[in-house]
């Protein structure tokens, strides 16, 4: 979250996930003066996995300096479901920490799969 760039909207979001190995990719949101063309700390953070390989997310957390208990938003939980399962923790935290605890099978109970396309 502290290297958020979110000149324009003031709020800045962090995001981390963890795989099953132990390794933690993390992602901040970033804005550009063409709204919506910024992305999510989620997206950050999945690029970041992406890169460093992949594996199975076992967790995520998401912490919003001035929003208790922040939740992705739609599309960044449509990002999450497609290398996440319905069961993988999702962490919604506040400043003192995890505020609560859901599953992406919570969060997104309808979402596409990338399996059933295939």
């Amino acid at each position: 979250m502290a290297k958020a760039y979110a000149p324009y909207s003031k709020f800045p979001v962090g995001a981390a996930l963890r795989t099953e190995d132990g390794r933690v990719f993390t992602g901040a949101n970033i804005e550009v003066a063409s709204y919506p063309e910024g992305w999510c700390a989620e997206t950050t953070a999945l690029g970041h996995y992406i890169m460093g390989g992949g594996g199975k997310i076992v967790e995520i957390a998401v912490l919003a300096e001035r929003m208790a208990k922040c939740s992705p938003c739609g599309g960044c939980r449509q990002r999450l479901a497609e290398f996440c399962q319905p069961d993988t923790k999702l962490y919604l935290c506040d400043n003192t920490g995890v505020a609560e605890t859901v599953t992406m099978g919570d969060m997104l109970p309808y979402g596409f799969r990338g399996d059933i396309l295939k």
